[in-house]
């Protein structure tokens, strides 16, 4: 089956996005910083033309787990200050125990008036079942990691209890870890972050996300991001790779854009008796 199209945001919003970005980037430059700066958002456009966006070459029904390759490690201040943080084109995603938690929460709608989520509505993503919510799109039944300190493979899944002190209905929500038994998940999940110092000395991050079936080592989809900032020097605004333009993004729930990409490719299984 031939390859999907590269789909990404559309032209215009992403040129007017480029537009404030050099504002931002040359008001207060020097001529030739001011160079430097229209060449980064050039190139930064072209990616994002050429290269950025999803490809979804197989997709899977019924998925229950994924193996995660790698989870997104923790980070603030230090990391998104800094033009080489190897994770800033996801910058804004979830990390740690809250990146596992993506794969197996519930996607909400983001419409006021309840209109369900849908391929080309995303929404945002929390370990909570909204009994009013029309979508409560389930995410996997598990997710299985394997630990970088033991090399142990272990198996997260959400419990739900309810809270019988608390005075309304409330449940509470644990994500529970015990080692995983074979066999593993055929599928899996992986990044890899691209720290190119041509790129990063313009300000430009990118990464590249992979489905993978283990069995045959075939790659089911790919989504590529290439994000662009400015004001790595200067302390006294808010962290750039937190305030990058990216190409594709996420409008809603940007913390949970690995796996509202995932899903696409490996569609999880609908809960029982939901």
């Amino acid at each position: 089956m031939a390859p999907k199209s590269p789909v990404g945001p559309s032209k215009r919003p992403r040129r007017f996005a480029a537009l404030l970005l050099a504002t931002t980037l040359l008001s207060a430059c020097s001529d030739p910083a001011k160079e430097q700066g229209k060449a980064a958002l050039a190139y930064w456009e072209n990616k994002c033309e050429t290269v950025a966006g999803e490809k979804i070459y197989r997709k899977v029904e019924g998925v229950e787990g994924v193996l995660l390759l790698k989870v997104r490690p923790r980070a603030a201040d230090p990391e998104w200050y800094d033009r080489n943080f190897p994770g800033a084109a996801f910058a804004k995603e979830a990390t740690s125990n809250e990146y596992i938690e993506t794969f197996l929460g519930y996607e909400h709608s983001p419409s006021p008036t309840g209109e369900p989520v849908s391929p080309t509505r995303r929404g945002f993503i929390t370990t909570d079942f909204n009994s009013s919510d029309p979508s409560n799109k389930p995410g996997y039944r598990y997710v299985d990691v394997v630990d970088e300190k033991d090399g142990k493979r272990y198996r997260y899944t959400l419990r739900r209890e309810r809270d019988l002190s608390a005075k309304t209905e409330w449940w509470n929500v644990f994500l529970d870890r015990v080692p995983a038994a074979d066999p593993a998940p055929r599928y899996a999940v992986t990044y890899e972050d691209h720290v190119i110092p041509e790129e990063r000395a313009m300000g430009v991050a990118s990464t590249t996300l992979k489905v993978i079936d283990t069995q045959t080592n075939e790659v089911m989809g790919e989504l590529t991001r290439y994000a662009i900032a400015g004001g790595f020097e200067q302390h006294t605004v808010s962290p750039p790779w937190l305030n990058a333009y990216r190409c594709p993004n996420q409008s809603v729930g940007t913390e949970a854009a690995t796996r509202k990409f995932v899903d696409q490719v490996l569609i999880p299984a609908p809960e029982p008796g939901r």
